[in-house]
């Protein structure tokens, strides 16, 4: 009888350790701002913490990924939330293609309006989640780190803190000071995609993180808006410049952030997880703590 009740018991204590496995799912959003159906990676935290309203954090992907990055850093966000460096949120990435998470010029595609209006708006429907600024959090890498800052940036109201890996930006304040180094691996063709052909300077330079810094930096600065950018110091496209570029106009701005510069890091490789940690921790320092 002991055994019986002891072996019923390990089955509960194992059922209830299956259930709290975090749960990585797809949905799909439909939008007329863009081409849908969107898929959207989701994952959902191993707590139970049904009376408490959960963080989002959108962990965005690079050029050429899609939402399967998600699944990639699955054990990274782990990890992170096992150490307790970051606490339990659900954490989304959408596949954007590679828009640069920008409106684009001509009006096909507006990623950062379905983003910003429509996407966290329905994840926060749909799972429950809270609608404070301080837990609505965004991060990538690459093409995801610029589409990190163009978001805080853009929408400080919205965003309680960002945290931009390798960002693909150009260090420049005008489109045509960027040089060959610098975007080598985006031709002229992806950019009259998104900025029409020829290139609407202004809106480059409306686009541009490092411009809309300078020209939101009010409502930046009144957000208190938590930054956190970062570079290897080998990255195979130069990125580093242009994350030194960006850090040298917020000091001269006067708006508060943390800079890294990884010593002998590249654009991808062994490193990433490492500093995917360092981003998350600094998130959780700086805005849900």
């Amino acid at each position: 009888m002991l055994r019986a009740v002891l072996g019923a018991a390990m089955a509960l204590v194992l059922a209830g350790m299956a259930q709290a496995a975090p749960r990585l799912e797809t949905i799909e959003l439909t939008s007329r701002l863009v081409p849908s159906p969107v898929k959207v990676s989701v994952l959902l935290p191993d707590d139970d913490r049904s009376s408490q309203k959960l963080p989002l954090l959108l962990m965005l992907h690079g050029g050429g990924g899609d939402n399967g990055f998600l699944a990639r850093m699955q054990p990274t966000l782990e990890a992170a939330r096992a150490a307790g460096e970051f606490p339990p949120a659900v954490v989304v990435t959408p596949d954007v293609g590679r828009s640069l998470y920008m409106d684009f010029k001509d009006g096909s595609q507006k990623w950062e309006t379905f983003l910003v209006t429509e996407m966290i708006p329905e994840l926060r429907r749909r799972y429950g989640l809270s609608t404070e600024r301080r837990h609505t959090l965004v991060t990538g890498i690459s093409m995801g780190g610029l589409g990190s800052l163009r978001l805080g940036f853009d929408h400080p109201q919205v965003f309680g803190g960002l945290a931009a890996l390798e960002p693909g930006i150009e260090p420049a304040l005008a489109f045509d000071d960027v040089k060959l180094r610098n975007r080598f691996q985006r031709d002229d063709r992806f950019f009259a995609g998104i900025f029409g052909d020829p290139v609407d300077r202004e809106l480059w330079k409306r686009s541009n993180p490092a411009n809309m810094a300078i020209a939101n930096r009010s409502a930046i600065l009144a957000a208190g808006l938590a930054i956190y950018i970062e570079a290897g110091d080998r990255d195979m496209f130069h990125l580093d410049e242009g994350t030194e570029f960006l850090h040298r106009v917020l000091w001269d701005h006067g708006v508060p952030h943390e800079y890294r510069l990884v010593r002998n890091a590249d654009h991808v490789g062994r490193t990433i997880p490492a500093r995917m940690r360092d981003a998350l921790r600094f998130l959780d320092r700086e805005v849900l703590n």
